[in-house]
Protein backbone atom coordinates (compact mmCIF):
# COMPACT_ATOMS: atom_id res chain seq x y z
CA UNK A 1 0.00 0.00 0.00
CA UNK A 2 1.26 3.61 -0.86
CA UNK A 3 0.54 6.41 1.20
CA UNK A 4 1.62 10.47 1.06
CA UNK A 5 4.43 9.55 3.20
CA UNK A 6 6.06 7.66 0.11
CA UNK A 7 6.22 10.87 -1.57
CA UNK A 8 9.09 12.01 0.59
CA UNK A 9 12.87 10.69 1.06
CA UNK A 10 11.66 9.41 4.46
CA UNK A 11 12.44 5.38 4.46
CA UNK A 12 14.40 3.59 6.81
CA UNK A 13 13.73 0.19 4.98
CA UNK A 14 12.25 -1.21 2.00
CA UNK A 15 8.68 -1.23 3.25
CA UNK A 16 6.13 1.60 2.63
CA UNK A 17 6.17 4.15 5.12
CA UNK A 18 3.35 2.84 6.60
CA UNK A 19 4.92 -0.37 7.86
CA UNK A 20 6.77 0.64 11.32
CA UNK A 21 8.64 -2.65 11.86
CA UNK A 22 7.12 -5.38 13.51
CA UNK A 23 6.04 -5.21 16.92
CA UNK A 24 1.78 -4.03 17.44
CA UNK A 25 2.97 -1.08 19.88
CA UNK A 26 4.94 1.00 17.83
CA UNK A 27 3.94 4.47 18.10
CA UNK A 28 4.77 8.31 17.07
CA UNK A 29 3.43 11.03 19.53
CA UNK A 30 3.44 14.83 19.42
CA UNK A 31 2.61 16.38 23.39
CA UNK A 32 2.19 20.03 23.96
CA UNK A 33 2.05 21.83 27.43
CA UNK A 34 1.37 26.06 27.82
CA UNK A 35 0.85 27.95 30.56
CA UNK A 36 0.22 31.54 31.21
CA UNK A 37 3.56 33.35 33.03
CA UNK A 38 1.28 33.23 36.95
CA UNK A 39 0.48 29.41 36.02
CA UNK A 40 -3.86 30.16 35.89
CA UNK A 41 -3.92 29.42 32.69
CA UNK A 42 -2.52 25.67 32.08
CA UNK A 43 -3.28 23.62 28.93
CA UNK A 44 -1.82 20.56 27.25
CA UNK A 45 -2.20 18.67 23.76
CA UNK A 46 -1.43 15.14 22.63
CA UNK A 47 -1.67 13.59 19.03
CA UNK A 48 -0.72 9.83 18.38
CA UNK A 49 -0.44 7.99 15.35
CA UNK A 50 -0.08 3.72 15.45
CA UNK A 51 0.48 2.64 12.41
CA UNK A 52 -0.36 -1.17 12.92
CA UNK A 53 -3.45 -0.24 15.23
CA UNK A 54 -5.08 2.05 12.23
CA UNK A 55 -5.81 3.81 14.10
CA UNK A 56 -4.85 8.41 15.04
CA UNK A 57 -6.07 10.14 18.26
CA UNK A 58 -5.89 13.79 19.61
CA UNK A 59 -6.72 15.02 22.68
CA UNK A 60 -6.80 18.86 24.05
CA UNK A 61 -7.20 19.72 28.14
CA UNK A 62 -7.38 23.37 29.37
CA UNK A 63 -7.27 23.92 33.07
CA UNK A 64 -8.19 27.16 34.69
CA UNK A 65 -10.34 28.30 37.76
CA UNK A 66 -9.50 24.62 39.35
CA UNK A 67 -11.66 23.05 36.42
CA UNK A 68 -9.93 20.68 33.49
CA UNK A 69 -12.15 20.46 30.50
CA UNK A 70 -10.61 18.23 27.83
CA UNK A 71 -11.69 16.47 24.55
CA UNK A 72 -11.09 12.92 23.08
CA UNK A 73 -10.83 12.24 19.43
CA UNK A 74 -10.27 9.52 17.77
CA UNK A 75 -10.79 7.82 14.32
CA UNK A 76 -9.67 4.67 12.10
CA UNK A 77 -6.16 6.34 9.73
CA UNK A 78 -6.11 3.85 7.01
CA UNK A 79 -2.72 3.88 7.20
CA UNK A 80 -2.33 7.58 6.29
CA UNK A 81 0.46 8.53 8.83
CA UNK A 82 1.04 11.92 7.38
CA UNK A 83 -2.58 13.04 7.43
CA UNK A 84 -2.53 14.32 10.83
CA UNK A 85 -5.97 15.55 11.19
CA UNK A 86 -8.84 14.28 13.61
CA UNK A 87 -12.52 15.86 13.33
CA UNK A 88 -11.59 19.10 14.61
CA UNK A 89 -7.97 18.87 15.31
CA UNK A 90 -5.01 19.25 13.24
CA UNK A 91 -1.16 19.93 13.53
CA UNK A 92 0.94 21.70 11.26
CA UNK A 93 4.80 21.92 11.15
CA UNK A 94 5.64 25.19 10.21
CA UNK A 95 9.65 25.19 10.40
CA UNK A 96 10.90 21.61 11.42
CA UNK A 97 12.27 21.52 14.98
CA UNK A 98 11.51 24.82 15.60
CA UNK A 99 7.82 25.79 15.13
CA UNK A 100 4.36 23.73 15.53
CA UNK A 101 0.57 25.03 15.11
CA UNK A 102 -2.33 23.55 16.72
CA UNK A 103 -5.93 23.49 15.36
CA UNK A 104 -9.21 23.13 17.04
CA UNK A 105 -12.29 24.28 15.30
CA UNK A 106 -15.77 24.13 17.83
CA UNK A 107 -14.93 21.01 18.94
CA UNK A 108 -17.60 20.29 21.78
CA UNK A 109 -17.19 24.06 22.71
CA UNK A 110 -13.38 24.25 22.74
CA UNK A 111 -11.58 25.46 20.18
CA UNK A 112 -8.06 26.97 19.85
CA UNK A 113 -5.18 28.57 16.95
CA UNK A 114 -1.47 28.16 18.67
CA UNK A 115 1.66 28.58 17.77
CA UNK A 116 4.81 27.16 19.40
CA UNK A 117 8.10 28.65 19.02
CA UNK A 118 11.09 26.84 20.31
CA UNK A 119 13.47 28.94 22.22
CA UNK A 120 16.36 26.98 21.97
CA UNK A 121 17.66 23.29 19.46
CA UNK A 122 15.67 20.75 20.31
CA UNK A 123 17.36 18.12 23.05
CA UNK A 124 17.32 14.11 22.19
CA UNK A 125 16.42 12.56 25.39
CA UNK A 126 18.48 8.72 26.32
CA UNK A 127 16.51 6.42 24.40
CA UNK A 128 14.48 4.93 26.97
CA UNK A 129 14.98 0.66 26.94
CA UNK A 130 13.00 -1.12 29.33
CA UNK A 131 11.43 -5.33 29.63
CA UNK A 132 9.51 -7.05 31.72
CA UNK A 133 11.24 -10.61 31.39
CA UNK A 134 11.67 -11.26 27.91
CA UNK A 135 8.86 -8.93 26.29
CA UNK A 136 9.62 -5.15 25.96
CA UNK A 137 7.82 -2.67 27.37
CA UNK A 138 9.69 -0.05 26.17
CA UNK A 139 12.06 1.24 23.79
CA UNK A 140 11.87 5.18 22.60
CA UNK A 141 13.21 7.90 21.78
CA UNK A 142 12.23 11.63 22.60
CA UNK A 143 12.98 14.86 21.45
CA UNK A 144 11.92 18.34 24.09
CA UNK A 145 12.11 21.52 23.37
CA UNK A 146 11.04 24.59 25.27
CA UNK A 147 9.32 27.12 23.54
CA UNK A 148 6.64 30.40 23.77
CA UNK A 149 2.68 30.24 22.75
CA UNK A 150 1.07 32.49 21.15
CA UNK A 151 -2.57 32.52 19.63
CA UNK A 152 -6.12 31.97 21.48
CA UNK A 153 -8.38 29.45 23.40
CA UNK A 154 -12.13 29.68 23.15
CA UNK A 155 -13.89 27.39 26.00
CA UNK A 156 -17.45 27.73 26.33
CA UNK A 157 -17.38 31.47 24.95
CA UNK A 158 -14.77 33.27 26.95
CA UNK A 159 -11.82 33.60 24.68
CA UNK A 160 -7.90 33.38 26.60
CA UNK A 161 -5.41 35.27 24.49
CA UNK A 162 -2.29 33.29 24.50
CA UNK A 163 0.16 36.09 24.48
CA UNK A 164 4.09 34.84 25.20
CA UNK A 165 2.71 31.84 27.27
CA UNK A 166 5.82 29.52 28.35
CA UNK A 167 5.62 25.65 27.72
CA UNK A 168 7.25 22.72 26.53
CA UNK A 169 6.83 19.99 23.58
CA UNK A 170 8.02 16.00 22.83
CA UNK A 171 8.12 14.43 20.04
CA UNK A 172 8.43 10.69 20.98
CA UNK A 173 7.99 7.41 18.74
CA UNK A 174 9.18 3.81 19.26
CA UNK A 175 7.41 0.60 21.48
CA UNK A 176 5.49 1.44 24.16
CA UNK A 177 2.00 -0.23 25.32
CA UNK A 178 -0.84 1.36 23.64
CA UNK A 179 -4.19 -0.04 22.73
CA UNK A 180 -5.53 -3.24 23.96
CA UNK A 181 -3.70 -5.14 26.87
CA UNK A 182 -1.99 -7.91 25.68
CA UNK A 183 -3.93 -10.89 27.12
CA UNK A 184 -0.60 -12.84 27.68
CA UNK A 185 0.51 -12.71 30.82
CA UNK A 186 4.53 -12.47 31.78
CA UNK A 187 5.11 -15.33 33.06
CA UNK A 188 6.60 -15.05 36.24
CA UNK A 189 4.06 -12.18 36.88
CA UNK A 190 5.46 -9.71 39.60
CA UNK A 191 4.23 -6.13 40.44
CA UNK A 192 4.58 -3.48 38.02
CA UNK A 193 7.02 -0.64 39.20
CA UNK A 194 7.81 2.78 37.69
CA UNK A 195 8.84 5.80 38.95
CA UNK A 196 9.03 8.85 36.69
CA UNK A 197 9.88 12.70 37.17
CA UNK A 198 9.89 15.25 34.21
CA UNK A 199 10.48 18.94 34.80
CA UNK A 200 11.40 20.80 31.71
CA UNK A 201 11.42 24.37 33.10
CA UNK A 202 11.34 28.06 31.70
CA UNK A 203 13.43 31.17 33.08
CA UNK A 204 13.29 34.53 31.29
CA UNK A 205 16.51 33.83 29.44
CA UNK A 206 17.04 29.92 29.47
CA UNK A 207 15.47 26.42 29.90
CA UNK A 208 16.70 23.69 32.36
CA UNK A 209 15.43 20.04 32.01
CA UNK A 210 15.73 17.06 33.95
CA UNK A 211 14.30 13.93 33.95
CA UNK A 212 14.91 10.53 35.51
CA UNK A 213 13.08 6.64 35.87
CA UNK A 214 14.33 4.97 38.76
CA UNK A 215 13.88 0.91 40.00
CA UNK A 216 12.40 -0.26 42.91
CA UNK A 217 16.13 0.07 44.77
CA UNK A 218 15.84 4.04 43.56
CA UNK A 219 19.07 2.84 40.76
CA UNK A 220 18.70 5.11 37.75
CA UNK A 221 17.88 3.37 34.38
CA UNK A 222 17.41 6.54 32.52
CA UNK A 223 18.24 10.02 33.34
CA UNK A 224 19.46 13.78 31.97
CA UNK A 225 19.91 17.22 32.83
CA UNK A 226 20.29 19.90 30.93
CA UNK A 227 20.79 23.89 30.53
CA UNK A 228 19.81 25.34 27.47
CA UNK A 229 20.41 29.36 26.77
CA UNK A 230 17.82 31.20 24.69
CA UNK A 231 18.88 30.54 20.72
CA UNK A 232 21.23 27.49 22.02
CA UNK A 233 22.49 25.20 19.16
CA UNK A 234 23.10 21.71 19.29
CA UNK A 235 26.87 22.00 20.21
CA UNK A 236 26.18 24.95 22.74
CA UNK A 237 23.45 22.74 25.08
CA UNK A 238 24.90 21.99 28.47
CA UNK A 239 24.86 18.71 29.75
CA UNK A 240 24.38 18.64 33.66
CA UNK A 241 26.47 15.85 35.54
CA UNK A 242 25.29 13.93 38.81
CA UNK A 243 21.51 15.38 39.36
CA UNK A 244 19.73 14.30 42.34
CA UNK A 245 16.13 14.97 43.34
CA UNK A 246 14.89 14.95 46.48
CA UNK A 247 11.14 15.47 47.40
CA UNK A 248 9.29 16.19 50.35
CA UNK A 249 5.21 14.63 49.76
CA UNK A 250 1.80 15.92 50.97
CA UNK A 251 1.09 13.77 54.06
CA UNK A 252 -0.62 10.76 52.79
CA UNK A 253 0.18 10.33 49.12
CA UNK A 254 2.72 10.55 46.62
CA UNK A 255 2.06 14.57 45.53
CA UNK A 256 5.59 16.14 45.54
CA UNK A 257 4.64 19.04 48.21
CA UNK A 258 8.17 20.78 47.35
CA UNK A 259 11.36 19.74 45.45
CA UNK A 260 15.06 20.65 45.24
CA UNK A 261 17.04 19.53 42.10
CA UNK A 262 20.90 19.32 43.13
CA UNK A 263 23.01 19.35 39.98
CA UNK A 264 26.97 20.16 38.32
CA UNK A 265 28.08 22.09 35.23
CA UNK A 266 31.05 21.51 33.30
CA UNK A 267 32.93 23.23 36.05
CA UNK A 268 32.24 21.43 39.16
CA UNK A 269 30.09 24.35 40.08
CA UNK A 270 26.85 23.60 41.73
CA UNK A 271 23.24 24.52 40.59
CA UNK A 272 20.16 23.83 42.83
CA UNK A 273 16.27 24.18 41.78
CA UNK A 274 13.07 24.67 44.16
CA UNK A 275 9.97 23.50 43.08
CA UNK A 276 6.57 25.41 44.56
CA UNK A 277 3.30 22.81 42.85
CA UNK A 278 0.50 25.39 42.68
CA UNK A 279 -1.66 22.83 41.21
CA UNK A 280 -2.52 19.31 39.54
CA UNK A 281 -3.05 19.17 35.91
CA UNK A 282 -4.14 15.89 35.20
CA UNK A 283 -2.38 13.83 32.72
CA UNK A 284 -5.45 11.51 31.86
CA UNK A 285 -7.38 14.75 30.31
CA UNK A 286 -4.74 13.87 27.36
CA UNK A 287 -5.77 9.97 27.38
CA UNK A 288 -2.60 9.03 29.65
CA UNK A 289 -3.66 6.26 31.66
CA UNK A 290 -7.48 6.88 30.51
CA UNK A 291 -9.54 3.87 31.86
CA UNK A 292 -11.91 4.67 28.25
CA UNK A 293 -9.52 7.12 25.94
CA UNK A 294 -5.83 5.39 26.41
CA UNK A 295 -3.61 5.85 23.35
CA UNK A 296 -4.34 3.58 20.52
CA UNK A 297 -7.93 2.42 22.05
CA UNK A 298 -10.31 1.34 19.36
CA UNK A 299 -13.17 3.82 19.56
CA UNK A 300 -15.05 3.01 16.08
CA UNK A 301 -14.67 5.09 12.74
CA UNK A 302 -14.64 8.62 14.14
CA UNK A 303 -15.18 9.81 18.12
CA UNK A 304 -15.41 12.82 19.91
CA UNK A 305 -15.46 13.39 23.30
CA UNK A 306 -15.92 16.26 26.14
CA UNK A 307 -14.74 15.54 29.46
CA UNK A 308 -14.58 18.56 32.52
CA UNK A 309 -13.87 17.50 36.17
CA UNK A 310 -11.94 19.30 39.05
CA UNK A 311 -8.70 17.78 40.04
CA UNK A 312 -8.47 18.98 42.99
CA UNK A 313 -11.56 16.88 44.61
CA UNK A 314 -10.02 13.57 43.13
CA UNK A 315 -8.63 10.83 44.92
CA UNK A 316 -4.83 11.07 44.83
CA UNK A 317 -4.49 6.88 44.46
CA UNK A 318 -7.51 6.35 42.09
CA UNK A 319 -5.17 4.34 39.32
CA UNK A 320 -6.10 6.35 36.44
CA UNK A 321 -5.50 9.70 38.61
CA UNK A 322 -1.58 8.75 39.80
CA UNK A 323 0.14 10.47 35.96
CA UNK A 324 -0.20 14.50 37.02
CA UNK A 325 1.70 17.45 36.11
CA UNK A 326 2.10 19.93 39.14
CA UNK A 327 2.31 23.52 37.55
CA UNK A 328 5.41 24.76 39.70
CA UNK A 329 6.83 27.86 40.50
CA UNK A 330 11.13 27.37 40.92
CA UNK A 331 13.86 29.41 41.60
CA UNK A 332 17.27 28.49 40.19
CA UNK A 333 19.90 29.13 42.15
CA UNK A 334 23.22 29.32 40.14
CA UNK A 335 26.86 29.56 41.38
CA UNK A 336 28.48 33.29 42.31
CA UNK A 337 24.90 33.43 44.17
CA UNK A 338 23.36 33.99 41.31
CA UNK A 339 19.42 33.26 40.95
CA UNK A 340 15.98 33.23 38.87
CA UNK A 341 12.64 32.93 39.31
CA UNK A 342 11.10 30.97 36.73
CA UNK A 343 7.59 28.15 36.14
CA UNK A 344 7.32 24.92 34.30
CA UNK A 345 6.00 21.36 34.57
CA UNK A 346 6.54 18.88 37.44
CA UNK A 347 5.48 15.49 36.01
CA UNK A 348 4.91 12.55 38.51
CA UNK A 349 4.10 9.43 38.15
CA UNK A 350 5.01 6.40 40.87
CA UNK A 351 3.88 3.40 40.79
CA UNK A 352 5.15 0.23 43.25
CA UNK A 353 7.86 0.21 45.99
CA UNK A 354 10.59 2.95 45.60
CA UNK A 355 12.96 2.66 48.43
CA UNK A 356 14.22 5.82 49.02
CA UNK A 357 10.77 7.23 49.02
CA UNK A 358 10.57 4.68 51.74
CA UNK A 359 7.43 2.93 49.53
CA UNK A 360 7.13 -1.11 49.69
CA UNK A 361 4.04 -1.65 47.58
CA UNK A 362 2.21 -0.77 44.78
CA UNK A 363 0.60 2.36 46.23
CA UNK A 364 1.43 2.85 49.92
CA UNK A 365 2.21 6.33 51.00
Amino acid sequence: MLTWGDEYPIHQTPEPVWVAGSDRNFYDRYFFNGYSRDGSVFFGAAFGVYPHLNIMDGAFSVLKDGVQKSIHLSRIMNHERMDVRVGPMKIDVLQPLHSVKITLDDAEGISAELTFEGRHFPIEEPRFQRRNGSRTVMDVTRMTQNGRWTGWIEIDGERIEVDSYFGTRDRSWGIRPIGAQDPQPVIPEKPFQFYWVWTPLNFPNLSLYFHVNEDEKGNSWNTRSVLAMDGAGTDELLHLEAPTFAAEYDAGTRRVRKGVLTVTDGQGREHKVHYEPMAVFQMKGLGYGHPGWGHGVYKGEYVIEREDFKPDIMPWNQPDNLHIQAISKVRHEGPDGLSSEGIGALEQLYIGPHAPSGWKDVLDA
